[in-house]
């Protein structure tokens, strides 16, 4: 609190008026650790033991989905297109909707759309097409 207390009030909005799109979603985390760095087309970042839950229903891509997740550590990178994460953890959910499909039980899963991957116990393999 002492390091923001002369901090200039900040307010933004994307929405244009007349283009609102009704979406409606809840999402909580929270975890030990993680450190995060980015440049050019390269990203890595590594994460401490975390736990998250969402869930989202969206009129613009047509779609609905929920996700649980609990993670013990994990490490990604990624260049460009592709990604990989090495990691231990136990995703389960899924989405459906006009941006992809996904599904995960205890981290074992895919997604094809978009983002495309493959997934074993949180470690994942990704390609997106964005």
């Amino acid at each position: 609190m002492v390091d923001t207390i002369d901090r200039p009030a900040k307010a933004t909005a994307k929405d244009k008026p007349g283009k609102r799109i009704p979406k409606a979603g809840v999402y909580a985390e929270a975890g030990v650790g993680r450190a995060h760095a980015e440049f050019s087309i390269f990203e890595a970042e590594a994460r401490g033991p975390n736990a998250s839950a969402s869930a989202e229903a969206t009129v613009a891509r047509l779609g609905a989905g929920a996700m649980a997740q609990a993670e013990v550590a994990s490490a990604s990178a990624v260049a460009g297109p592709v990604g990989v994460k090495l990691g231990l953890g136990v995703d389960t959910g899924g989405y459906i909707g006009l941006g992809g499909v996904e599904a995960k039980i205890l981290g074992i899963g895919f997604s094809i759309g978009a983002k495309t991957s493959i997934s074993f116990l949180n470690s994942e393999l990704s390609f997106s097409f964005l």
